[in-house]
């Protein structure tokens, strides 16, 4: 019989998947602190005052509102974003995450004026439409609206992969989202009927009042842990 609860529900329950919970200690502590983590990235962060902003906010408040909701750590909303490509961070300083040609002990600032450089050059590609096709509970699946703007999001990313000097394992199966927040304890097995309804519920909503979200162009961000990316430049799609 197949199960009532959704594959990334069951991810985030202790019956499911009692595995030891990624990045617990080392991005966030186990009271919802973020913790030190400098990198950089490329990302596209929410129009302010956006109908899609607002859209998210809200559902982003239901999972506030969950009982459960102290068992993960929050981003602040102004951090919300959707990662184009994922850059380096200080504590994964190993191949295939770092750049070959330069070396692994170099200095995460340094990192990033590298790479400030080497974008100077840079050409914007088309710019792209994206959709939420899942919510999870930590945040919101999305995809390009359609064809062209999936092979745009791709085009995009092999380009910065050319640029940065790396391709990660999953560069061509990277699944784009938007991040709500990170777990601190797994979901108990009484909380999935709940959570799952939660997750239902806004995925309608979403798909009704945003079905296409608005994001900023794509920028290349620096950041010292998950509360702030600081836009330092910007690939406008319009010019």
């Amino acid at each position: 019989m197949p199960s009532p609860f959704s594959p990334s529900l069951l991810r985030y329950s202790s019956t499911h998947n009692p595995a030891p919970i990624p990045h617990l200690g080392t991005r966030y502590n186990d009271a919802g602190e973020f913790l030190p983590e400098p990198g950089n990235t490329v990302v596209c962060h929410l129009v302010d005052g956006s109908r899609s902003q607002s859209a998210i906010l809200r559902a982003r408040q239901k999972f506030l509102m969950m009982k459960e909701a102290s068992q993960f750590a929050f981003t602040p909303v102004s951090s919300l974003h959707m990662t184009l490509f994922q850059g380096i961070i200080e504590y994964r300083r190993r191949l295939p995450f770092w750049p070959q040609d330069v070396s692994l002990d170099t200095d995460i600032n340094r990192m990033s004026e590298i790479y400030l450089s080497r974008l100077q050059s840079f050409r914007a590609l088309d710019p792209f439409l994206v959709e939420v096709t899942e919510v999870t509970p930590v945040g919101l699946t999305v995809a390009g609206a359609s064809v062209e703007d999936r092979k745009a999001l791709a085009a995009w990313r092999n380009a910065f992969a050319e640029v940065f000097g790396y391709r990660h394992p999953d560069h061509d199966s990277y699944a784009f989202h938007i991040t709500f927040c990170y777990p601190i304890r797994r979901l108990d097995d009484q909380a999935l009927p709940g959570w799952q309804a939660m997750l239902d519920e806004s995925l309608e909503e979403l798909r009704e009042s945003a079905p296409v979200l608005e994001l900023r162009p794509p920028a290349f961000c620096t950041f010292e842990d998950m509360n702030h990316f600081e836009e330092r430049l910007i690939f406008d799609t319009d010019n």
